[in-house]
């Protein structure tokens, strides 16, 4: 790809607004509003932390491979994003107690209202996940079998017996029994000056050769302490919820769905790959075999993104 900030369409926009009770991002890249006349939305659903600004590039280099034609949209988990200060992360703090608004099946059912009260219904969707975004994508499907899916792309896929993995069995202590001992480190980060905050960023991720410098500032805005805190509280429930593989939602979809695994992630190890592989296989399931990491938006989402165009380019030819 040439130059890619040469382009004005290369310009993202963003909306902050409550969708499910709590303060969402919407980061756009295209139009900013649809109308029933939009034939296609991509639709990406991160993973934990589900901070749209990591996506910035993959977002951007979709939004040129397909000619800027169909609009690239990435939302936020609940409660994950750092809100303008006009907003309070929940929008209100008795009904947020209640419906759990932060937790894993709240998620699911925030990603549904968006499209409820966001997308036309007739607008086909490009869905695209990335670790537990790849469950709850799933489960999207699951609750509203009638939403118009073109494809949905799984990308490294925490869609079954995260507890068990190798990175599982490390952070379920933390995330499910030592969760507040770790809101102290991060309440005391969050008061740091930004510059600071961003130095520290830059340090901690400066063994990555290839950084992608987009993804400092939204890691910046973690350490504000609530989203990190939401995002903790989110992780806690994965490692308690995401267990079975949904093999019904799978087989009635299979042929909208793309599996890519990661050949070294401790996050869905490549045993889980060979597993769906042998109960699926008719399915579209890739084993990585370019070394990308779990977290492929900090250094290779331009690369994740041409390989997901030509995944899909001849299912979206209208």
């Amino acid at each position: 790809m040439e130059d890619m900030g040469a382009d004005s369409r290369d310009v993202p926009h963003t909306d902050f607004i409550y969708c499910g009770g709590a303060a969402t991002e919407v980061l756009k890249f295209g139009s900013v509003k649809l109308h029933p006349g939009h034939k296609i939305l991509f639709l990406i659903i991160p993973g934990n932390p589900g901070v749209v600004g990591f996506y910035t590039t993959f977002m951007q280099t979709l939004h040129s491979m397909f000619n800027y034609r169909h609009p690239v949209w990435a939302l936020s988990h609940a409660g994950h994003c750092a809100p303008p200060d006009s907003m309070d992360m929940i929008e209100e703090s008795s009904l947020a107690a209640d419906a759990d608004v932060f937790g894993l099946d709240s998620q699911i059912k925030h990603k549904l209202s968006f499209l409820r009260k966001h997308v036309p219904r007739e607008t086909s969707l490009v869905l695209i996940g990335h670790s537990i975004g790849c469950y709850i994508i799933l489960e999207m499907m699951k609750l509203d079998p009638e939403l118009k899916v073109v494809k949905a792309v799984l990308l490294f896929p925490t869609i079954e017996r995260m507890a068990q993995t190798p990175q599982g069995k490390v952070m379920t202590p933390v995330l499910c029994y030592m969760r507040y001992i770790a809101y102290l480190p991060v309440f005391l980060l969050s008061l740091l000056p930004e510059s600071l905050k961003s130095i520290l960023i830059t340090l901690v991720l400066g063994g990555i050769r290839s950084l992608d410098v987009t993804v400092v500032k939204p890691a910046v805005s973690l350490l504000s302490g609530d989203c990190a805190a939401n995002a903790m509280y989110m992780g806690s429930q994965e490692m308690r919820k995401v267990w079975g593989r949904d093999n019904v939602t799978i087989q009635e979809n299979l042929g909208k769905l793309i599996f890519y695994y990661g050949a070294s992630d401790h996050w869905c190890p490549v045993q889980y790959y060979q597993d769906i592989k042998r109960d699926f296989p008719h399915g579209h399931i890739r084993l990585c075999d370019k070394g990308f990491r779990h977290a492929f938006v900090l250094d290779a989402g331009r690369d994740v993104a041409r390989m997901v165009s030509e995944w899909i380019h001849g299912d979206l030819k209208t």
